[in-house]
């Protein structure tokens, strides 16, 4: 038999104190106490905003009170400087618990970031005990650990960074966190594949897991999220990475399309949503002779592979452009990744551009899904997507027929709106201004 506190919860439709304990009492062959969901009081809570709107909008608003978030990514990405960076921008008490660098090293990276508060307490250590024990005692108004695997248990076996190891600790700071109300955030390791080391269990135990993106070669990294219990899992966060910390980017349009070249063939411009944000990407594709004697080369960067195979069949069944012969390679500029279907209008404009060697015209830009049978399928917030493209100064957007309502809402007068049922009248309207 196994005794432990937990919050009072509201039983009968009558609310309970907040500050209120109930001693429940867990036994093999005896359940908890069954209730009507309509009885179960609504807890009203207020999410902890950080000064960082970009990360407050992945995380739908700040953090939750009570709440376990899991962030990944790989080495030198710059979870820790965003970490730091969220610890300056409280008031309140911060712990920040690292098992990978000493105290003097935390300082010289709290001075570059401007992060030097007396209200952000170091602590260097590995005994999740230990780490526990000092919050409940301080009651932080956020818990940072960095990282996971770096923790031990002293009642679990192995050693740091194993599963039995990681799902102890974890299971230690989740239950810290559901009892005082205090938000943990866990950095954490990545596998070469890419993936979260660790049990996969991990994952499930956490209310949220993001994930830093970024490519060596640029400045910027997107922080998306994975699993979000409290949020969308849609949205992203852009931030460049600077000598001074993260920098949070509000224009990203600009940025994807910043040095794009004039009336060079096999350039496309998509209007692509990620969450509630509208983001122009530029995507490229060269057709080039195949000169080796061997299979068509077809490379994808930042595009959906099986997208691109898919618009070169619909070209050459649908427009009689055959790429047998040629290798193909098409990407995303800037690093971004596409994913969304409506970006099948770009896709396929940039490799028929290529093709035919007949450049898309500089103020033009589209959205929209690509079928099998070469029809052009509307999408969702196409009046969002016209705005965007207006507000960057194009002066043509290829659409849907059925998005031709919302864009010519969100055009106006200043901006030429193209509806297209067919793949042939939507490439016909992207070489034309």
């Amino acid at each position: 038999m196994v005794e432990f506190k937990i919050p009072a919860r509201a039983v009968g439709g009558k609310s309970a104190s907040a500050n209120a304990t109930a001693t429940a009492t867990a036994t093999a062959n005896k359940g908890g106490r069954l209730q009507s969901i309509t009885d179960i009081a609504a807890e009203h809570f207020e999410r902890i905003t950080v000064g960082l709107p970009e990360l407050e909008r992945v995380l739908g608003g700040g953090f939750v009170p009570g709440s376990l978030v899991l962030v990944g990514g790989e080495p030198g990405i710059g979870k820790s400087t965003l970490l730091m960076q969220v610890a300056a921008g409280l008031d309140q008490p911060v712990i920040y618990v690292s098992g990978e660098e000493s105290a003097a090293q935390l300082r010289l990276r709290a001075e570059r970031l401007s992060a030097l508060k007396e209200n952000l307490f170091i602590l260097t250590g590995t005994d999740v005990s230990e780490v526990v024990n000092l919050a409940v005692e301080k009651r932080p108004a956020l818990l940072i650990v960095d990282s996971v695997q770096t923790l031990t248990a002293p009642d679990a076996a192995g050693l740091p960074g194993s599963i039995v190891q990681v799902r102890a600790c974890a299971g230690s700071l989740m239950q810290f966190a559901k009892e005082t109300g205090i938000p943990v955030v866990l950095i954490g390791h990545i596998t070469k594949s890419g993936s979260l080391a660790g049990p996969k269990i991990l994952e499930h135990m956490v209310d949220t897991v993001l994930y830093f993106e970024g490519e060596a070669q640029f400045s910027y990294r997107v922080l998306r999220a994975f699993k979000n219990r409290f949020g969308s899992t849609n949205e992203i966060a852009l931030f460049e990475m600077t000598d001074r910390g993260m920098r949070e980017l509000t224009n990203p349009s600009e940025l994807f399309l910043s040095g794009r070249a004039l009336d060079v063939a096999g350039s496309a411009v998509v209007v692509a949503m990620e969450g509630t944000r509208p983001i122009l990407v530029e995507i490229q594709a060269l057709a080039a002779p195949n000169t080796t004697g061997g299979y068509p080369r077809r490379l994808s960067t930042g595009v959906d592979p099986n997208r691109t195979a898919v618009m070169l069949a619909v070209l050459e069944k649908r427009l009689h452009l055959g790429a047998g012969n040629v290798d193909v390679y098409v990407q995303a500029i800037g690093g971004f990744r596409l994913s969304e279907p409506a970006a099948d209008i770009g896709i396929m404009g940039a490799i028929a551009s290529s093709l035919r060697d007949r450049p898309i015209p500089h103020g033009t830009a589209g959205f929209g899904e690509i079928g099998l049978s070469g029809e052009v399928r509307g999408v969702s917030k196409a009046e969002i997507r016209t705005r965007e493209a207006v507000r960057l100064g194009f002066k043509k957007v290829v659409v849907p027929n059925s998005n031709l309502g919302e864009a010519q809402k969100a055009a106006g007068t200043a901006i030429k709106v193209a509806a297209v049922g067919t793949v042939m009248e939507a490439l016909a309207e992207l070489l034309t201004e």
